[in-house]
């Protein structure tokens, strides 16, 4: 954001190794954080968009230098790296529902069954299939910030070694921060219908185990025992 709102101010006391520990912290409570709260994170402030010195431009070039030598990420790889087209002064991360302000992006951390749902209500918003990104995870803000689209990351190697909420089985979605309450209620939707479904499926798979041959017609009254 360009300016935090008028009675918040930043509220980070140690800078982290990584802008997406923020993430994590901002799960318990409100967090406002400026460029120099950034400066160990050099992938995050680019693909943030914050204002570096000369040192943290330095410490980009190194770490680019880095990825490229052992073969990580190419240098003709990182135009392709989502950026945020605004530059921000401040970033505010918070729990959803204290939000002080409406939130330009929303993270999730979930599981397979929980994106299962996030996949299919996200579809059908948008039409079309669910981008995928890996590195640099904290290129899914910008990503989703531009589009408009829900997108999800596989964590980087970075992320899933500093956000310790970030663990096997867990992937990052990103939704638009405009449209939570549709996306909230389509998700909803098909959490319900996915437990009917699931009882459908059970159901036919205990027929169809007991050498019953049921079609799916013939099934779907069972639903109503």
């Amino acid at each position: 954001m360009k300016e935090p709102p008028a009675d918040f101010t930043p509220n980070v006391a140690v800078a982290p190794p990584s802008g997406c520990v923020f993430w994590q912290q901002a799960a318990r409570q409100i967090l406002i954080t400026l460029p120099r709260d950034h400066r160990f994170c050099a992938i995050g402030m680019y693909t943030h968009n914050l204002e570096m010195t000369p040192a943290e431009q330095a410490d980009l070039r190194d770490a680019l230098e880095l990825f490229a030598g052992i073969g990580y990420l190419l240098p003709e790889e990182i135009p392709g790296i989502p950026v945020l087209a605004e530059r921000p002064s401040s970033v505010l991360d918070a729990p959803l529902a204290a939000a002080p302000v409406a939130p330009d992006v929303v993270l999730l951390l979930v599981q397979p069954n929980q994106a299962l749902l996030l996949a299919e209500a996200c579809q059908a918003a948008d039409r079309g299939a669910v981008s995928a990104i890996g590195r640099p995870a904290c290129a899914l803000v910008p990503m989703v910030r531009a589009s408009g689209r829900a997108a999800m990351s596989l964590g980087c190697c970075g992320a899933r070694t500093y956000v310790d909420l970030l663990g096997p089985g867990i992937a990052v979605w990103a939704l638009p921060g405009s449209r939570i309450d549709e996306d909230a209620d389509r998700i909803e939707s098909q959490r319900q219908a996915h437990t009917e479904l699931a009882r459908f499926h059970q159901l036919r798979r205990q027929d169809v185990e007991a050498g019953r041959r049921p079609t799916i017609k013939a099934s779907r009254p069972r639903l109503d025992l």
